[in-house]
């Protein structure tokens, strides 16, 4: 998994309570367990017309957004189902990082899981951020992990906080597999140990 240390790239607004799983990733994208080529239906429904062409009023479609790397929602996003394809489908488009007031606790976990960096923050906070991503090409935040804190382009900062664990594990790119392969040298010793008092087995 990618280290998440320090992230500075456009945001994009996206003032929209509840947004869930299936707004994120509807379900005809379900069929693949890669977690590339999501990117493309991310916010599927939103983001094409019937015919498949490109709505041009969302957001992601819009010039200053096609690159956004952070996304600034509204309360209670990842709502919905669990699936994980949901954080796929924003790390594949190149989201690393979203700012809510709010997360579903399934896909909260899902992202730090996946290299995504989801921040809570007051409903004045994301005001001001939502204010600050409305800038389009000039809506460019900083997030900073280690510091703890977002600054705006007009040089205000945000802090956050995070659990100490889920901060430690993003800042080294550990998912579940690396955090056990940290573990490797103790699980071997064992494994001999147990292989040699029971030479039968």
């Amino acid at each position: 998994m990618e280290k998440f240390t320090t992230l500075t790239g456009v945001a994009a607004p996206l003032p929209i309570v509840n947004v869930d799983t299936d707004m994120i990733i509807p379900k005809d994208y379900l069929k693949t367990i890669k977690r590339t080529g999501l990117g493309k239906g991310l916010f599927a429904e939103m983001r094409y017309n019937e015919d498949g062409s490109e709505n041009p009023d969302f957001v992601l479609n819009k010039p200053a957004y096609r690159n956004a790397k952070i996304l600034v929602a509204g309360d209670n996003f990842g709502c919905g189902s669990s699936r994980e394809h949901a954080p796929w489908a924003l790390l594949d488009f190149g989201i690393r990082c979203v700012i809510s007031t709010s997360f579903a606790d399934i896909f909260y976990n899902n992202c730090f899981k996946n290299g995504i960096l989801p921040i809570t923050v007051s409903p004045e906070e994301l005001d001001k951020l939502m204010d600050d991503a409305e800038r389009g090409a000039n809506a460019t935040l900083t997030v900073d992990l280690e510091a703890q804190e977002i600054r705006g382009p007009d040089g205000g900062v945000i802090k956050f906080e995070i659990d100490a664990f889920k901060r430690h594990c993003l800042l080294n790119g550990l998912d579940d597999i690396g955090l056990t392969l940290e573990k490797a040298a103790t699980i071997e010793a064992f494994e001999n140990r147990y292989a040699a008092s029971r030479p039968w087995a």
